[in-house]
């Protein structure tokens, strides 16, 4: 069984964060073992990632959702290292700006979403106005409760438009997280990540873990399917995602476009041009 089976929450489950073990390392006793694995994943996702750009038919959109310092920030920096620039996007969603906030909850994150031949990654997404907006009380629950359903209508849009969701909840335990956060403290090249919410966001990590559940249970779809990747090991966390996207990608049927051009015609004018240079 891949991971792809391994981790996703099929449409209609009920998802209990508690059961799943955040420290899951598979079959792998550590990230040196692990290694050749994510080397070939990336491998796999490079040379895809070409066959979408080149082919230009379809889109991908990874989205990455957790808690404060689940590692979303280390998994784009692991996708791109097995992707090309070129053709990837990451679009990251904090609070909302006048503009946005001027606008249906959905209007920041559509105008991001990938062309044909891109992959587009986003670093916290619509679903933090099913998330933030109801730990914090942004919104009262006749307006979040309803987003649900805009959601899966936005994403089942996209779909149907030839744009492949993965949608990636990382698991961490709130040991790990305190762990984390004292790594930060301790190292001055990352001690401007820190901020006063790190703390005071732990208070309401109950009601995270609530939020999020009953978000993943009620968008999880066949068109748009939830991971929940165990993260509290990074590098587990990176190679869950990386067999996950490329196996998807293999999915899509990729292949390289015919070409747009009269090939005799060219290969007559290479000729004539190689024969002037002599």
């Amino acid at each position: 069984m891949g991971y792809r089976e391994e981790f996703i929450l099929q449409p209609g489950s009920r998802l209990h964060l508690a059961r799943i073990d955040p420290s899951c390392k598979g079959k792998h006793e550590s990230s040196e073992k692990a290694a050749p694995v994510i080397a070939e994943s990336l491998a796999r996702m490079r040379a895809l990632q070409y066959l979408l750009y080149a082919d230009a038919s379809q889109s991908l959109l990874i989205v990455l959702q957790g808690l404060d310092a689940a590692g979303k920030d280390g998994v784009v920096r692991h996708l791109f290292a097995g992707m090309n620039p070129q053709g990837t996007r990451v679009a990251s969603f904090k609070q909302p700006s006048a503009e946005e906030h001027a606008h249906d909850f959905l209007w920041r994150v559509h105008r991001h979403t990938p062309a044909r031949g891109e992959v587009v990654i986003y670093n916290r997404s619509h679903y933090e106005d099913v998330l933030v907006v109801r730990v914090h009380a942004l919104a009262p629950r006749e307006v979040w409760s309803k987003r649900y359903a805009l959601i899966n209508d936005f994403e089942q849009m996209l779909a149907e438009s030839g744009t492949r969701i993965l949608k990636f909840y990382l698991h961490i335990s709130p040991e790990e997280q305190l762990e984390r956060f004292k790594r930060r403290l301790d190292d001055p090249a990352r001690q401007w990540k820190i901020s006063e919410s790190d703390y005071s966001e732990r208070t309401l990590w109950p009601k995270y873990i609530e939020a999020y559940e009953e978000a993943i249970e009620r968008t999880s779809t066949k068109l748009a399917p939830w991971f929940v990747i165990p993260a509290n090991h990074k590098w587990f966390r990176d190679l869950a995602v990386s067999q996950i996207v490329a196996d998807t990608m293999s999915d899509m049927k990729l292949k390289t476009p015919p070409p747009r051009v009269d090939l005799a015609d060219i290969r007559k004018k290479y000729h004539a041009a190689a024969r002037e240079m002599r």
